[in-house]
């Protein structure tokens, strides 16, 4: 199956994992609406949503950028007015935008609490909800969130319960839309890496240039959502997703190609159950602490 012709709204998208996905399925002719805050450049990671547009199209595919703030109802029905507007309804709705502070309980600002509840749990249910109505109408309509699959392991919770809470919030979105819209034939998944991916954002969290010689880079991510949003939305659903769990499954067997400048081991992601760790054959690092 092809993206060809699929309108897509996206949040977040100006640049890292989001701009990826977009850029793969524009290559297919997708429409691509990316709603996101970066209208003017960020001092400290490159693109806005204008950059992005302008990849998406050079990629192959139609795109809306729209100044969007996921905490604000009415900017996030506007966008989504004016996709329909323009591109005649929505196919796919992908949650991709995210806050992050990897802080402690005492570290954690309640500003910086609210924010990444308010973007990550309450965003993804905003956008989902919003874009329901066209998902309806849609033929294979799918909601994907950047989400981890939910291990409730305390590992995960300890050094950042706050970030791990509103992270996780997506994950649920996953658990109970994707039962709750069933009966529709809208698929709701989850899509996480198995190992750290080479982002600007991810650079400036965990470490500079030298994440690049242990991580992936983000064409791994846009290959697995390609693969989870081309399957029968009646029939794939519910799904917490591991990028290469699935890319073996469709047959893919050439993974160094995602890690062009790999030195040493690759370093495994956060959220990763251990047993997924145990079923692939990739040799990864766990991270210190997890």
């Amino acid at each position: 199956m092809s993206l060809q012709g699929k309108t897509i709204f996206m949040s977040g998208g100006s640049r890292g994992i989001g701009l990826a996905i977009a850029k793969r399925a524009a290559a297919d002719g997708a429409n691509i609406a990316i709603a996101a805050k970066t209208a003017e450049p960020h001092p400290n990671l490159p693109g806005t949503i204008y950059t992005a547009a302008a990849e998406i199209e050079a990629a192959g595919g139609k795109a809306l950028p729209i100044v969007c703030d996921i905490r604000n109802d009415e900017t996030v029905q506007a966008g989504i007015d004016a996709t329909v507007e323009k591109f005649g309804g929505i196919d796919i709705c992908i949650n991709n935008a995210s806050a992050v502070s990897m802080t402690g309980t005492e570290a954690t600002s309640m500003k910086r609490y609210d924010l990444m509840t308010q973007v990550n749990t309450r965003g993804t249910f905003l956008l989902s909800k919003l874009c329901l109505p066209f998902l309806k109408k849609a033929d294979n309509p799918h909601i994907l969130n950047l989400a981890p699959p939910l291990d409730m392991s305390a590992k995960w919770f300890k050094n950042h319960t706050a970030y791990t809470m509103a992270k996780f919030g997506m994950s649920i979105c996953t658990l109970g839309m994707s039962e709750e819209f069933k009966h529709l034939g809208i698929a709701v998944n989850s899509l996480w890496p198995l190992t750290s991916i080479d982002t600007a954002a991810v650079r400036n969290v965990l470490g500079g240039d030298a994440i690049a010689k242990i991580s992936r880079t983000t064409d791994i991510i846009s290959d697995a959502a390609h693969v989870i949003l081309t399957k029968n939305s009646k029939e794939f659903t519910g799904q917490f997703v591991i990028d290469e769990v699935i890319l073996r499954e469709e047959g893919v067997t050439d993974f160094a190609k995602y890690a062009p400048n790999l030195e040493g081991t690759l370093a495994g992601d956060f959220f990763v159950p251990d047993e997924v760790f145990d079923s692939v054959p990739t040799e990864t690092i766990r991270l210190p602490g997890y």
